[in-house]
């Protein structure tokens, strides 16, 4: 036998035997795994939502029958009974008229009432229209089957016009299938600013 087929015969046992050795150092000395599995919640987070039921990120899309579009959605629910309806937290919606615009609607806290088609907005309310009005207020009504919004209290709004301030605001429609209509009343105050128009 040659020296080269010494040297293969050898490596042959020497190979195998040196992968053995790193093998089981690898394992001697891997460290310990911590096996206490983290969860990424708050205690305080774990107490709230294990307090009650609880949905997270609901939401909710319809089509009247003119056509437009309700599209509800929130960062949280507690669902209702008979007694209490269900409580939204951060609460959104957007509605697309079917005869052209579009407005949306946020607020910090909701209540939703499927059975009166009903969605009411409380707490840093606002409004903001596809042409750039802004309307702020504490409580809004919301149709979940038509164009009907409604704010029984004191609004303020903001837009190219400039600025005013009303007891009330309703939208709606004054036909059926009919573009929406914007209503300030009970005292409205406008401020007009012409140069806020012409930009």
């Amino acid at each position: 036998m040659d020296g080269y087929s010494r040297l293969v015969a050898y490596l042959k046992v020497l190979l195998p035997l040196m992968a053995l050795a790193l093998m089981s150092t690898v394992f001697l000395l891997s460290r310990g795994v911590e096996t206490e599995a983290v969860i990424p919640f708050a205690e305080q987070d774990l107490a709230d939502r294990t307090q009650g039921q609880q949905i997270t990120a609901p939401f909710f899309s319809g089509t009247t029958a003119q056509g437009d579009e309700i599209m509800l959605s929130a960062q949280s629910a507690l669902p209702g009974n008979a007694d209490t309806p269900a409580t939204a937290i951060d609460l959104q919606a957007e509605i697309r008229v079917e005869s052209g615009g579009s407005f949306s609607l946020r607020s910090d806290t909701g209540r939703l009432r499927p059975d009166r088609q009903i969605a009411s907005f409380t707490g840093n309310v606002a409004l903001s229209t596809a042409d750039g009005l802004q309307v702020v207020t504490d409580h809004l009504n919301a149709a979940l089957d038509g164009i009907q919004v409604d704010s029984p209290g004191p609004v303020e709004a903001t837009g190219v016009f400039g600025s005013l301030q009303a007891g009330a605001m309703r939208i709606d429609t004054k036909t059926e299938g009919g573009p929406a209509h914007m209503v300030f009343n009970k005292g409205v105050k406008l401020i007009y600013d012409p140069q806020q128009s012409e930009r």
